[in-house]
């Protein structure tokens, strides 16, 4: 048992305020596995690559995703992706893992460069922006062009970025859902509208289909192995789901990697002269040129290690059952941390520095790396997400020279998605402007 625990309340007011460091703290005292007191629940903490494996791995069998996120059982549906269950999951990502997958991320490529040239066109030669002001609606609106087709950019003008962050405001993990807290009714009417939203756009796209067929279009169409039809509902979820997710953990990440480059010159030469020489002279970049910015490739990856964004992740034990000398009661929360496994001296050497290279030394290292999730339960969209952080920065740091106005950028305390606080702001110049 962690120390430091108060009656009634438990650890409760340490994690809302400092998560990060009292999971720090329990690893210090305990080890790898120590029991955490929150009010109402038992909650065990499990820190290491080895612990990280049999979280994931037992997903779906002695533990439990569905029961362990009620909040976004609440601001999506029960039945629902991997809420609904291991059969039903599998289910439905069989509709949209091929998407996601070879050539068809090669589709996605026009659409994300077209959205980053539209924001070079806003900068302008010279000026400053936040971080995650900025490039929060770029991630969404390439989100929403990909996965939603370009007709509807419009309505990312009338509200509709707002209506997501509203919605968002719903991942609260220890209120909950039934009461009528502000944000929590927000998330509810904003839910209601995006649903509407999105299915008149279903509607629209069954009138009049596109051809080629792109991911909405595809999506819509798509039947279940058996052949049966996929529920409005389902599409409506899926949409918002890869909507989210990839804005809630891409905004953060890659305002990261700016921050990082930056605060390393060094490293952001390198990003800098590589992205100069792969993409001189082509227009539309092919995948193969892409995965020629190695460099680049592994600073995401060292930022995805230093600062992933989900702090914690948690399953429900489905059964009482031993693990690691210890009996886990049916019900018990058990909880892993990326940000203080992606910290450990024994698994990453020099473990607070900023070393891009050690990626390149040892590339089995990224699959110590969770921030995005692991096993069957992985991120869909990981890759998609690397592809558009990668095609940002190649440009937005070739062509501009940037600044930290705000130099020492620290995350958004508390229990939430570990973004940049803001004000988080760069200035810059273009380079031939300079």
């Amino acid at each position: 048992m962690l120390s430091g625990a108060q009656p009634l309340i438990g650890h409760a007011a340490e994690f809302l305020r400092q998560p990060i460091e009292l999971v720090e703290r329990g690893y210090r005292e305990c080890g790898e596995i120590f029991t955490v007191r929150i009010p109402g629940q038992r909650a065990v903490m499990m820190i290491g690559p080895e612990h990280n494996r049999f979280f994931f791995s037992e997903t779906d069998k002695r533990l439990s995703i569905k029961t362990a996120y009620p909040f976004f059982v609440k601001m999506f549906d029960p039945n629902f992706y991997f809420f609904a269950g291991n059969d039903e999951y599998k289910r439905q990502r069989t509709l949209v893992l091929p998407r996601f997958q070879g050539r068809q991320l090669a589709n996605y490529v026009d659409t994300m460069l077209e959205e980053i040239r539209d924001l070079d066109r806003w900068m302008g030669d010279r000026g400053e922006f936040d971080l995650v002001h900025t490039l929060g609606p770029l991630v969404m609106r390439i989100a929403a062009r990909a996965f939603l087709g370009p007709e509807f950019a419009a309505q990312l003008e009338n509200g509709f970025f707002e209506k997501f962050r509203r919605f968002s405001a719903g991942m609260d993990p220890v209120m909950p859902q039934w009461l009528p807290l502000p944000h929590l009714v927000r998330s509810r009417f904003a839910k209601r509208d995006l649903h509407r939203l999105m299915g008149e756009l279903i509607a629209q796209r069954r009138r009049q289909p596109v051809e080629p067929g792109d991911f909405l279009q595809t999506l819509i169409e798509a039947r279940y192995d058996d052949g049966d039809e996929v529920p409005d509902l389902v599409l409506i979820n899926l949409i918002l789901l890869f909507s989210w997710a990839g804005h809630e953990t891409t905004t953060g990440h890659i305002s990261w990697a700016i921050i990082d480059l930056l605060q390393h010159p060094d490293e952001l030469a390198k990003v800098v002269e590589e992205a100069s020489t792969v993409l001189a002279g082509t227009e539309t970049p092919s995948l193969q040129q892409i995965s020629r910015l190695q460099h680049l490739d592994h600073a995401l990856h060292e930022t995805e290690r230093l600062h992933p964004v989900a702090f914690t992740m948690a399953r429900t034990a489905a059964e009482t059952f031993s693990y690691g000398g210890f009996e886990i009661p049916k019900g018990t929360m058990l909880m892993i941390s990326p940000s203080v496994s992606h910290r450990l001296p024994d698994l990453f050497d020099n473990p607070d520095e900023f070393r891009p290279d050690r990626f390149g030394d040892n590339p089995k290292s990224k699959g110590s790396l969770v921030g995005f999730g692991g096993g069957v339960h992985r991120c869909l969209g990981v890759h998609f997400a690397y592809l558009e952080m990668t095609l940002a920065l190649a440009y937005l740091l070739r062509d501009f020279d940037f600044t930290l106005v705000d130099t020492d950028p620290q995350p958004i305390p508390g229990a939430h998605t570990k973004w940049p606080q803001s004000p988080c702001r760069v200035s810059y110049t273009r380079k031939s402007a300079s």
